[in-house]
């Protein structure tokens, strides 16, 4: 006997409609799997034969042919138990079940339970797309997709199973179970702040305000300064200053969590930008995702949030290099001989580095701490191309003992928020329909469109490319932090201010790398 029911194969962080077919016939017995299965996949027979004997059936030895449809795009995973188990149950004629239109998806315990699975959001937004009537997933799970049903306004009921049993009664239509309800505003209440207030940090006005910049535009920033005077607790004070997640950029961050297997078992939708903080022995492929069973890397895992590369050099060069492509496109194109997988990238960068590898730069007498030619190695291992990629470029000097000592209030991470709330606002309405957000995302067009600058300005924009030597990507970048610069201050037009502030984001990476 044939039984036909869909469960979902991951791509990338998309979900696919996988027809499940189990024919259950006369003859000897065996159990195969077609369709490109992985080996989790080919090994599940113990595992599903066995959950099913200890959940009170007894399947007559069968020849059983299962194919996982399409046929020539690769399954991966364990969650493929549950709707095969189902499927054998039915081709056994051990159940009345109606698979019709029915997505069941989780993997099997050999007790019987049913076992939380990776990916859940990615097919609850599939499931609504592809015509499914009803779907089934692990307890742990069903919350999660349900948050992807409801924000899509889908009727779709996301049914959570603990057990196979508790499968089999839903498909039986026993009473007792009911479809999962989520309020998504709830969800958004009382989202957490960062750990760290910029009213907590002492002194450093000029990198706070540099990364008020940044934050109302999404720019890069780089961080030089000598040890403890403060680069990491800004950048972990950063994220208090950034607007909340949209519901469209949370689900899209989620989704990204969802399918590497991160996701908090106690909260079905990410509400906060995440803050990425991958330790420096960080290989290429964890950086930027891929290996044998793709998977995203921190810079997806940043994705509408932050990427801190604390002590920037000592990343190797083959892993700041291959940041060039992410930081320019938004996106990581993993690419294999079996296909090719795309993962959105769209972080901001910010790193922080020492300008020497002993330290500070000089002294208290004013003398370098290392030879010049061991601080032109450290320093030669951020290439000029990555540097083009950064936009503001700040000095993080040592605080003054005076400055530790001083009890005046700073600005909290709230009050600046507020300023960067307006300015992404201005943004927002400045590129609206066009899928652009922020400032850091202009393309040429619209950076000769929104960047237009007077003659004057245009003279000085001129001087400080010959003076710096900076290159035509600089050049379209500073315009960039300029406009970003003018919506703080909710300027129509650039100012000659908010430029030369712009050009003087540039000047540190020459000071540093030409001492």
């Amino acid at each position: 006997m044939l039984t036909t029911l869909f469960a979902a194969a991951l791509i990338g962080i998309d979900a696919m409609k996988v027809t499940v077919e189990i024919n259950v016939a006369a003859g000897l017995p065996s159990f195969t799997v077609v369709g490109l299965p992985d080996s989790a996949i080919r090994e599940s027979r113990e595992r599903i034969l066995t959950a099913i004997r200890n959940s009170g059936f007894r399947p007559k030895p069968k020849k059983i042919t299962i194919n996982l449809a399409p046929a020539d795009i690769r399954k991966e995973g364990t969650a493929f138990d549950l709707p095969i188990a189902m499927g054998l149950l039915g081709s056994h004629e051990l159940l009345d079940a109606d698979f019709a239109g029915t997505l069941i998806m989780g993997e099997l315990a050999l007790d019987g339970t049913v076992r939380r699975i990776n990916g859940a959001l990615p097919v609850g937004v599939m499931a609504g797309k592809e015509g499914i009537k009803r779907l089934i997933l692990p307890r742990q799970n069903a919350e999660e997709a349900a948050v992807a049903v409801a924000a899509a306004g889908s009727a779709l009921p996301v049914y959570g199973v603990d057990t196979l049993l508790d499968t089999i009664e839903i498909i039986n239509g026993s009473p007792g179970h009911q479809p999962v309800e989520v309020n998504l505003d709830s969800l958004f209440e009382g989202i957490a702040r960062s750990a760290v207030d910029f009213a907590d940090i002492k002194g450093q006005a000029s990198a706070k305000k540099a990364l008020e910049i940044a934050a109302a535009g999404n720019h890069n920033v780089l961080m030089i300064g000598p040890p403890g005077s403060g680069k990491t607790m800004l950048a972990k004070a950063l994220p208090g200053i950034l607007p909340p997640l949209g519901l469209d950029e949370s689900l899209e961050t989620t989704k990204i969590y969802s399918v590497a297997g991160l996701l908090d078992r106690e909260k079905p939708l990410m509400t906060i930008r995440p803050l990425r903080n991958p330790h420096h022995t960080t290989s290429t492929v964890a950086l930027v995702g891929g290996g044998t069973n793709a998977k995203p890397g921190e810079v997806s895992l940043a994705h509408n949030g932050i990427l801190f590369l604390d002590e920037l050099p000592e990343f190797s060069r083959g892993a700041l290099e291959v940041l060039r492509q992410p930081i320019e496109d938004r996106e990581v194109s993993v690419s294999r001989i079996s296909a090719t997988t795309r993962y959105p990238a769209g972080f901001m960068l910010v790193a922080a580095m020492n300008p020497s590898p002993a330290g500070a730069l000089k002294d208290g007498d004013g003398n370098l701490t290392a030879p010049p030619q061991q601080i032109q190695r450290y320093l030669a291992k951020i290439s000029g191309p990555l540097l083009d990629r950064i936009d503001i470029h700040i000095d993080v000097p040592k605080v003054e003992t005076g400055e530790l000592f001083n009890t005046s209030p700073a600005e909290s991470s709230a009050v600046i928020r507020l300023r960067v709330e307006r300015a992404r606002a201005i943004q927002l309405a400045r590129f609206s329909g066009t899928g652009i957000y922020t400032n850091a995302q202009m393309n040429a067009p619209m950076i000769r469109r929104h960047c237009s600058i007077g003659e004057e300005s245009s003279q000085k924009l001129m001087e400080a490319m010959e003076r710096l030597n900076l290159s035509a990507r600089a050049h379209d970048r500073i315009l960039k932090v300029s406009r970003t610069i003018a919506d703080l201050d909710e300027s129509k037009s650039i100012e000659m201010a908010h430029l030369v502030q712009a050009i003087h984001y540039r000047n540190l990476d020459r000071d540093f790398w030409n001492f």
